[in-house]
């Protein structure tokens, strides 16, 4: 791809940037609309698990298989691709029948989504090959999620409160149709110089480990041990399997070489606690506001905006601080954050108190804000451009993984401890549990973005990018022979 002008380029990373805020705009208002979805389709805190989670699971089974596809057959194709499917797929939700069909359609959502976001985000690092340029543009990334964090609770519960929830996946229609005209006329196509053939074991392998898993946790409150531990047999002996198998294929779905580098291996571990806990996070809050302390939809939203903000208004910083001085302080800001604000609300039931609340809030909130450049910037920024696409998948699929595990742990912890004869009086204890794992998450993000930060850790990146691009060159040698 030649090398565009400064315009261009920002015209680029705004398009991708839409594409962003199509998919996380959608997960935020989905979140604000649970309680009346569940009123509407008569669903069970598994059903809603499940609403959010059909989606989280199907992008993470699917974006790495998006990021090499794109690298081999063009990145621009299979973007526009995933905004037709997304869009597509948004229509049909709007339209479900019942809480089984919704499921259904979220999933085709979601393949959709998996062409987007790793998509975009190996558009940006190839337009913007600068890398205290790409830390800014990562960090401007960031600040989408920030903006939908803000935006989706009250656009959603406006919408909700005023249409219904099937309003919410409206608004994705004419968003998702824009982004496509925008990219048909102004991204450039672009591609890897060698591309990478398609693996379909690991790609099996990577469905049966995530959703085997993410089902044994869901349904463990209601479902017997002899439907639960078979599952998770399924998931051990998947993830026993695909490392066995990836490591012996010479063009893997997942190339285990890049976990050879500390900082991309810290980044993986750190987006999945990010995410664990932020997916757990939304969850708890949304049906704490709107269950037990009797707000609409829209009021709820309100509430929510002291955790929204701080994440818009750190993103950019975030990157900034990236940019300059390199992922650590951010990684430790962002961490020691998010302890603090799982540790009010466990130690000191921030939830009972208003002033509290607002202050766990802001404190997740900010945490959550300087979490996203690091993680981005880190596992894109060690690997040769040529593999681009993988390696922003790995780290996309990272969050999506954290993101539906959080949910299905923090549910199936709620629901194995809310009485549903006295919902409210009962899920203040209930949910107990479930905010020292989202702690015990944030203390995650805090020990490792410390430990893969530092020099020795900067050191085995450029060890592992040396050995990658002489890896490549020597491969490229043999096939021109």
């Amino acid at each position: 791809m030649s090398e565009l002008s400064p315009r261009r380029r920002l015209l680029v990373l705004a398009i991708c940037c839409m594409s962003l805020l199509l998919v996380s705009l959608d997960n935020t208002v989905l979140n604000v609309a649970l309680p009346s979805l569940q009123r509407d389709l008569d669903a069970s805190t598994s059903g809603l698990q499940w609403t959010i989670d059909a989606y989280t699971l199907v992008l993470a089974s699917l974006l790495m298989l998006a990021g090499s596809t794109a690298d081999r057959i063009g990145r621009r194709r299979v973007f526009t691709g995933g905004l037709v499917v997304f869009t597509l797929g948004s229509l049909l939700c709007s339209l479900a029948p019942n809480l089984e069909a919704l499921v259904a359609f979220r999933m085709v959502q979601a393949v959709g989504g998996s062409m987007l976001n790793p998509v975009a985000m190996s558009i940006i690092t190839n337009t913007f090959t600068d890398p205290r340029e790409r830390a800014r543009a990562i960090g401007a990334w960031g600040a989408v999620v920030g903006l939908s964090m803000a935006a989706g609770p009250l656009v959603g519960g406006l919408l909700v409160d005023s249409v219904g929830w099937r309003s919410i996946f409206w608004i994705n229609l004419p968003v998702g149709l824009a982004a496509l005209v925008l990219t048909l006329r102004f991204v450039p196509e672009s591609r890897a110089p060698k591309a990478r053939r398609a693996d379909p074991v690991g790609q099996l392998l990577v469905i049966a480990l995530f959703g085997s898993l993410t089902y044994a946790i869901i349904e463990a409150p209601h479902a017997s041990l002899s439907i639960t531990v078979p599952f998770g047999a399924v998931a051990l002996a998947s993830l026993v399997a695909l490392l066995r198998y990836e490591s012996r294929r010479h063009e893997p779905l997942i190339d285990l070489r890049f976990f050879r580098s500390a900082p991309f291996s810290g980044a993986t571990v750190i987006a999945v606690s990010a995410f664990a806990s932020l997916g757990g996070f939304l969850f708890l809050s949304t049906l704490y506001l709107q269950n037990v302390r009797g707000l609409s939809a829209l009021e709820a939203g309100l509430w929510m905006l002291p955790m929204a903000l701080p994440t818009f208004l750190c993103a950019p910083l975030s990157g900034r601080l990236v940019g300059n001085r390199g992922p650590r302080l951010p990684l430790l800001i962002a961490g020691g954050a998010m302890t603090a604000a799982g540790l009010l609300f466990a130690l000191l039931e921030a939830e009972t108190s208003n002033a509290a609340l607002v202050v766990g809030y802001v404190l997740f909130g900010v945490g959550f804000g300087f979490v996203n450049a690091p993680i981005t910037n880190t596992a894109v920024s060690g690997m040769p451009r040529a593999q681009a696409g993988v390696a922003s998948a790995v780290a996309s699929t990272s969050r999506q993984l954290g993101q539906a595990l959080g949910v299905a742990v923090i549910g199936a912890v709620l629901a194995a401890g809310v009485d549903s004869s006295s919902y409210a009086e009962s899920f203040t204890e209930a949910s107990r549990p479930g905010w020292w794992i989202l702690t015990a998450c944030g203390l995650a993000v805090l020990v490792v973005g410390a430990a893969t930060s530092g020099h020795w850790a900067r050191a085995t990146a450029r060890r592992t990018a040396e050995r990658l691009e002489s890896a490549e060159i020597r491969e490229a040698a043999g096939a021109d022979a």
